[in-house]
């Protein structure tokens, strides 16, 4: 018989020591031959980045040595921090930024091939032709607000200098080189863009000593996004652009862009991280491509001389990284059932071998009973729109709450804010839905997923419609009493973190929030935060400094006054997209108010959390700090 327990108070096996202990996160996949290799990050090991191996013999190991790790801090979200070819590793180093050369299982230790300095290097690919890597190097050796960003060629086994081969843009990504070394593709684009607002194509001829020749801009602009540019093996450039209004598939045919497969779906996500990929060749002939028609992914085969797209089934809501060879894709897939994972598809079976979860927990079957799967809903907001987001209702088979109870509610701000809510099984979305406390994560207007529209309804209103989103997400569920309204709650971090604290600081409506390095000065973040993304506020906000007033008037540091409902604060002692001296203001106002304020820094921690004991007392903390000041409001024990 279960026990009869208020929501909100239940005991759950899905416990933060679980979490820290038992999961990781999964990054890029690689395919070199016979060898598959796939990225992990490791909260019991310190937040460590390390490349693995499979074998074709199917053993699996680490390919970088213990005292590495395998994370670029270019755009200080890094990403793209590995090339492999013909059996050879080539990855960014954490500690000094400088890229080493490895062979797998080589007793050697890895060999730095560029010098040490104050340069950082990403998104590389190799240049068999030359011997040399082609990647985007993030030079600060004239300080932290002069940073120049270019594409350079480094000589693979470090006996030359390295050579830039483009500059003058404000950012770089993607140098994608032709099967036969003879163009270089990449992309390019300037402030205040950021890749999913406006980048361009180029291409260029390259000499025999890789020097590109007669650059040309084959497509995109300031409003219109492009990403994935991918060489076909038959040498044919494709790369996915939203001039539609989503992000599709298109084929470069004598300097026109020519689309393969138009549809009202999005083929990509936001360029966040570089190395993404969500399309690869199979053959010539062939393209398996990702897309997602709002909050559910699917994967399919593209024949590219007819432009039919075959689905392929898959048990897999969400695809984040894939790269193919003939038969068969390397991807990572998960779903409301499945963690994301590490699977290997063959596709003349349609078999899908799962090699690595992100967390072994997930898989075990005791604990499914206690998983609580996403509905996806949508709901008015302002100025007519409609927002949507995924809702998860409590689920413990061990209790019931008294007859006539709601449970409470925890809204989730995702970041970005151009992120978007994720439908993949998620055991810290399940940490409080097993104690009886319902989740809204909200895929409020700017969100990913729906179109370029519906991104660019948060420009000039962050702070503003994301926040009516969240609030409206909540009074749509409490108004059919799936919810208590007066046990409302609200977390985010980064984006979300300033959405979170907008929402408590101009709204009366949440009872108390929790922020995980949010922002909460705006003027300070346009002035002071990293290169990649200091204009990124002038579509947001405005202009600065000449709508200053609009930062002012959005910042809750310079409204505190406002703020009525206690607050937690999470924050990494070495961040430098939100430092720590944001929080600390904010946290200084708050207790100057009388109300209740917690405050977490992590030492070694930057933007985001990757120890295991971070991990586990930030979880245990906001847990309770909720119990103090919400769970009980109104209850009888």
């Amino acid at each position: 018989m279960a026990t009869v327990a208020p929501y909100g108070f239940w005991k759950s096996p899905i416990s933060s020591d679980l979490i820290a202990a038992a999961t990781i996160r999964l990054g890029g996949v690689f395919i070199d031959g016979d060898n598959l290799y796939w990225l992990e990050m490791r909260p019991a090991e310190g937040g460590r980045y390390v490349l693995v191996r499979r074998s074709p013999d199917g053993s699996v190991s680490d390919a970088t040595p213990p005292d590495f790790n395998v994370r670029t801090r270019v755009h200080e979200y890094g990403g793209g921090s590995v090339v492999i070819a013909r059996g050879v590793v080539w990855f960014s180093n954490f500690s000094d930024q400088r890229i080493y050369r490895h062979e797998p299982g080589d007793s050697a230790p890895p060999r730095p091939v560029t010098p040490g300095s104050t340069r950082r290097y990403a998104d590389g690919v190799f240049d068999p032709v030359r011997n040399a890597i082609i990647c985007v190097r993030e030079d600060h050796g004239r300080g932290e607000h002069q940073v120049n960003n270019s594409l350079v060629m480094v000589d693979a086994d470090g006996a030359r200098d390295e050579r830039v081969l483009v500059s003058g843009a404000d950012f770089y990504s993607n140098p994608r080189l032709s099967p036969d070394g003879s163009r270089l593709a990449w992309l390019a684009w300037k402030h205040p863009n950021m890749p999913w607002d406006g980048t361009e194509l180029w291409l260029a001829e390259l000499g025999p000593d890789g020097a590109p020749r007669s650059p040309r801009r084959i497509a995109g602009g300031d409003e219109e996004s492009i990403c994935q540019p991918e060489w076909s093996p038959d040498g044919r450039l494709y790369f996915i652009s939203d001039r539609s209004g989503w992000w599709n598939l298109y084929r470069c045919e004598d300097g026109s862009a020519v689309p393969i497969c138009p549809r009202k779906a999005e083929f990509a996500r936001p360029q966040w991280v570089f190395g993404l990929s969500s399309y690869a060749f199979e053959s010539s002939d062939r393209m398996i491509c990702a897309f997602s028609d709002g909050s559910i992914g699917r994967l399919a085969s593209l024949d590219l001389s007819a432009g039919a797209l075959e689905p392929i089934e898959v048990p897999f809501t969400e695809i984040a990284d894939m790269r193919a060879a003939p038969g068969k894709v390397l991807l990572q897939g998960g779903s409301p059932e499945e963690c994301m994972s590490i699977v290997m598809l063959d596709l003349g079976t349609k078999s899908a071998n799962v090699l690595r979860r992100s967390s072994s927990a997930a898989s075990d079957p005791a604990l499914r009973s206690y998983f609580s799967h996403p509905e996806p809903i949508e709901f008015p907001s302002g100025e007519g729109q409609t927002a949507h987001g995924l809702f998860y209702t409590p689920v413990n088979p061990d209790y019931a709450a008294p007859a006539g109870e709601a449970p409470p509610l925890l809204v989730k701000s995702h970041g970005g804010p151009t992120a978007a809510a994720s439908s993949t099984l998620d055991l810290s979305i399940q940490f409080w839905t097993s104690r009886g406390i319902a989740v809204l994560d909200v895929n409020y207007r700017g969100s990913s997923g729906y179109g370029r529209q519906y991104r660019n309804l948060l420009r000039g209103r962050w702070g503003i419609a994301d926040v009516e989103d969240c609030i409206n997400g909540a009074k749509s569920l409490a108004a059919s009493r799936r919810i208590d309204p007066d046990r409302v709650m609200i977390t985010g971090g980064s984006a979300g973190g300033y959405t979170t604290l907008c929402a408590l600081t101009f709204h009366d409506f949440f009872k108390a929030g929790a922020s995980h390095y949010g922002v909460s000065d705006l003027e300070a973040l346009a002035r002071d935060t990293h290169k990649f993304e200091s204009r990124y506020l002038d579509r947001l906000i405005g202009p600065y400094p000449e709508r200053r007033d609009l930062y002012l008037a959005r910042s809750p540091i310079h409204n505190a006054d406002r703020l009525s409902a206690p607050v937690i604060f999470f924050q990494g002692e070495e961040d430098r997209i939100v430092p720590p001296d944001q929080t600390e203001r904010m946290v200084t106002a708050i207790r100057a108010k009388g109300l209740p304020v917690g405050y977490l820094l992590f030492a070694g921690e930057q933007h985001g959390f990757r120890k295991a004991e971070n991990i586990k007392r930030a979880l245990d903390a906001e847990l309770y700090f909720y119990s103090a000041i919400v769970l009980r409001s109104g209850l009888r024990f």
